[in-house]
């Protein structure tokens, strides 16, 4: 026990890549691993019982790579395998579709030695690309330089992707596991429950690109509305802010509605799309400082008249494809 003890806190980073089915992507993300500037580190791939040629990808990097299989059982058992089979002091988290600049390690291992050791988790910008690797055009950060993220920034909004995180591996030992129950919005929670023991320091540096294509979890606009509001509710039964912050938590939940609004409108969901940012509205009706959130003043009423609009040119059109009748 001393021995594997002394493996696991040994300086360096262990890198997760959980994948599943993602061999079209896998190896872009392996190289970005590899082309580092940091060099103390292990790669470790966590197989989620893919059907594709992940392994035989995988095997191509020799030892440069360590490959665990597991059967299918989701993203956050593939998570959880990952922590548990990394022998530093430091453990990353890299999606099996998405890739990182070649100082990602090195700026967030260098951001760890600059802080207090009650920093658990350091974590950075990112970039959105395209499936054929062209960059989207995004909304920048709203933070204007390098700063603390508490508990209440991660419950009114989500600040940073998985992909972007450098954590102590210590952590996991103090906060527990990926949620298995959660089949999105797992990563929120976990950095929500961290953040309420250790601290979490977030960058402006866009290190990590994050890869947009159809297969995204967060496509699916029901099952992100019906986590998140899964980790929500396990956070105000956990008191991560205290229940007597009551404006507070109508702000959190009032917010989770418009971003569930939006996600439905981008399927073209329009009555779901009205229905949640009413819903939103009526939570809570202000937000003092909605520049906080990256958003302008009355965005849920400029929202509900978007929706309106474009629900109205969506039955136009789906009206003028109708066969004439004579």
């Amino acid at each position: 026990m001393a021995s594997e003890q002394s493996l696991k806190t040994k300086a360096g980073v262990s890198i997760v890549i959980p994948a599943y089915n993602y061999a079209l992507y896998i190896s872009r993300a392996v190289d970005s691993v590899l082309n580092q500037s940091f060099l103390d580190r292990e790669v470790i791939v966590v197989d989620d019982g893919s059907t594709d040629n992940t392994a035989e990808i995988i095997a191509r990097y020799g030892n440069r790579v360590r490959y665990v299989y597991q059967k299918n059982a989701g993203l956050s058992a593939a998570r959880n395998t990952g922590i548990r089979e990394a022998r530093f002091e430091y453990v990353a988290f890299l999606d099996a579709d998405d890739e990182w600049l070649p100082n990602m390690l090195e700026r967030a291992i260098q951001t760890f030695s600059e802080l207090t050791p009650d920093f658990g988790v350091v974590a950075c910008a990112i970039q959105p690309f395209t499936a054929d690797g062209k960059l989207i055009a995004f909304k920048p950060p709203a933070e204007a330089r390098s700063r603390e993220i508490t508990s209440r920034d991660m419950l009114l909004k989500t600040r940073f992707a998985p992909s972007t995180v450098v954590a102590r591996r210590k952590i996991f030992d103090d906060c527990g596991d990926f949620d298995t129950t959660l089949r999105s919005s797992e990563d929120r929670d976990m950095w929500i429950r961290v953040s309420a023991r250790y601290r979490v320091y977030l960058l402006t540096d866009s290190l990590a690109l994050l890869r947009r294509h159809s297969s995204n979890m967060s496509r699916n606009a029901q099952r992100m509305k019906s986590n998140g509001l899964l980790v929500l509710t396990k956070s105000y039964r956990n008191r991560i802010v205290p229940r007597s912050a009551c404006l507070f938590w109508l702000q959190v939940y009032s917010f989770h509605f418009f971003q569930s609004a939006w996600q439905f409108r981008d399927e073209q969901r329009f009555g779901k799309a009205l229905k949640d940012i009413v819903v939103s509205i009526l939570i809570c009706p202000f937000f003092v400082n909605p520049q906080a959130l990256r958003e302008p003043s009355l965005f849920r009423v400029r929202s509900l008249v978007r929706f309106v609009i474009d629900a109205l040119q969506k039955a136009k059109n789906d009206s003028s494809a109708l066969p004439k009748t004579t």
